[in-house]
């Protein structure tokens, strides 16, 4: 499985701390080729910092997703370290505390337009920013977290991720032509940041408000601290692997996703 990215330059978003997910798809990345080039807001020092933990330290350019002066010369910026890109990895995603945690019924409209803009349409405006660099075709990875259902405490970041979803699709139909292939990955909860800031007591429940419930739920188990499984199948639809895969949700969640009730999982010792 070395090497599945060899020859690759991708552009990887959401790298804040090293206990997000795009952190250690960037690390996995480069552990099978590619070449990173990162984004930042904000204190692009702090980015920076994380940067330099990976295998390969990797250049950050600053992007602000709302700021239309930073979209429209992101490529000549990128083009700063690379001249093409083969991939990015969409991982932005932001919402207001007003739009979180059971504030759903009293969410204003700025915040849920904030909510839908950095955590939807932010994945159409940051792969239009790029296409120039991409004139080979290439893979456009979001970061999902299954939308079909409601989950407490999500509330309009849920709302957001159904948008996510919808604009994958649209964009897979528009970009098909080019060679460019956009899915999504549907993790399962994990100890990010973000997680925390859902919910204050995230970090004792297991990546709570959905609760140390998924293990149960999972046929395969699943443990909110173990990033590995996301960041390889982020690598794998970055890859050549899926040359005919578009438009798709991946859901990388020990396969709680599929599974209505509790079912209870035999020991693993047992189970062979």
């Amino acid at each position: 499985m070395m090497g599945l990215l060899s020859g690759k330059t991708l552009l990887v978003t959401g790298v804040i701390t090293d206990s997000s997910i795009a952190f250690h798809a960037a690390r996995a990345a480069q552990e099978h080729g590619a070449r990173v080039v990162l984004t930042g807001y904000g204190r692009l020092s702090l980015v920076q910092r994380i940067a330099r933990r990976l295998p390969e330290p990797a250049p950050v350019v600053e992007l602000d997703v709302t700021d239309d002066g930073h979209l429209a010369t992101l490529a000549d910026r990128i083009g700063e370290h690379t001249d093409r890109i083969d991939g990015v990895l969409h991982s932005v995603a932001f919402a207001p505390p007003g739009a979180l945690d059971g504030n759903f019924l009293s969410t204003s409209w700025d915040e849920a337009a904030t909510t839908l803009r950095i955590s939807t349409y932010s994945l159409q405006a940051l792969t239009t920013a790029v296409l120039p660099l991409m004139d080979r075709g290439g893979s456009v990875v979001g970061l999902d977290f299954d939308a079909s259902t409601a989950w407490s405490g999500y509330d309009w970041m849920g709302v957001a991720k159904a948008g996510l979803e919808s604009c994958t699709r649209y964009l897979a139909s528009h970009l098909g032509a080019r060679g460019v292939r956009v899915n999504l990955v549907a993790a399962g909860p994990l100890l990010t940041m973000a997680a925390r800031s859902i919910s204050p007591s995230a970090e004792a429940e297991g990546a709570a408000p959905f609760g140390a419930e998924w293990a149960e739920r999972s046929p395969l188990g699943w443990d909110p601290a173990d990033f590995e499984p996301v960041a390889r199948a982020c690598v794998a639809l970055l890859s050549d692997l899926f040359p005919a895969t578009t438009g798709e949700i991946v859901h990388v969640d020990g396969g709680a996703h599929a599974i209505g009730d509790r079912p209870a999982r035999v020991p693993a010792k047992a189970a062979r």
